[in-house]
């Protein structure tokens, strides 16, 4: 279960574009009767695909001597599976499963470096810092509280000490994270940057080019998380590569 919080991470990113794109949707189907939007959605149904999970070994694969094993890859993949099985209806783009498999594998082979790096590095992780991390990820999954974030991970057969133990490994990443990439705060250059090529995309999308977008302003503290998830992203995933290139490392997909 090394993996869960860095993986809850990551569908959380899924959740978001997932529900993006419905938003769009929404707006662009916004001339379609309420008949045609109930058959388009009857035909989605219909066409969502099952996880195929046939001949998944029982070592996945294995990291510096620690295993992945197929129960870990199954539950992650099924969750994973979840979210591209929706982007997919809403782009049209079927769904290669075997890519996604390998995607996965490598993302878990990637996500075991960096939580051995971390445990390597021994930081330490207090009160505080687990009550931070859990009202974050709270946030980030559209709950009010951390308390509401606990309940939800319980539900799903959680304990309590697990999760506490996952949050932990997690804040031990992210102050690795930190200490590899420096400073990731945006500059007011980057800001705009990113917005510009937002409000390019929204106008591109609307069929009169005169849609409305919020204003640079109104959108900062938004654009200020995306532009620092996006260099905490790519810090992340040279750590991963630096890791990977000393590691040894085995995929038996």
């Amino acid at each position: 279960m090394k993996k869960f919080i860095m993986l809850m991470l990551a569908l959380s990113l899924a959740v978001v574009l997932a529900a993006c794109n419905g938003d769009d949707a929404e707006d662009n189907e916004g001339n379609n009767s309420e008949e045609e939007n109930q058959d388009e959605q009857a035909s989605g149904q219909q066409e969502m695909p099952e996880p195929d999970l046939e001949g998944i070994p029982d070592v996945v694969a294995e990291v510096n001597g620690e295993e992945i094993t197929k129960e870990e890859f199954e539950s992650t993949y099924e969750g994973q599976f979840q979210q591209m099985a929706m982007q997919s209806q809403m782009t049209g783009q079927e769904l290669d499963q075997d890519q996604l498999k390998q995607q996965l594998a490598e993302g878990m082979v990637g996500t075991e470096l960096i939580t051995q790096e971390a445990d390597k590095r021994d930081y330490s992780a207090s009160d505080e810092d687990v009550d931070e991390t859990l009202s974050e990820l709270a946030e980030q999954n559209g709950l009010e509280s951390k308390d509401e974030f606990m309940t939800a991970l319980q539900d799903q057969g959680m304990g309590e000490d697990e999760i506490i133990s996952q949050v932990k490994t997690q804040v031990k990443i992210d102050k690795l994270i930190a200490e590899e990439s420096g400073d990731t705060e945006p500059s007011e250059e980057e800001l705009k940057e990113t917005y510009d090529q937002f409000k390019a995309q929204q106008e591109q999308m609307s069929e009169d080019g005169e849609q409305e977008v919020p204003s640079f302003e109104e959108m900062k503290p938004e654009l200020e998380t995306q532009v620092k998830n996006q260099k905490e992203t790519e810090a992340t995933q040279t750590i991963i590569e630096q890791l990977r290139e000393n590691a040894d490392v085995t995929i038996n997909l």
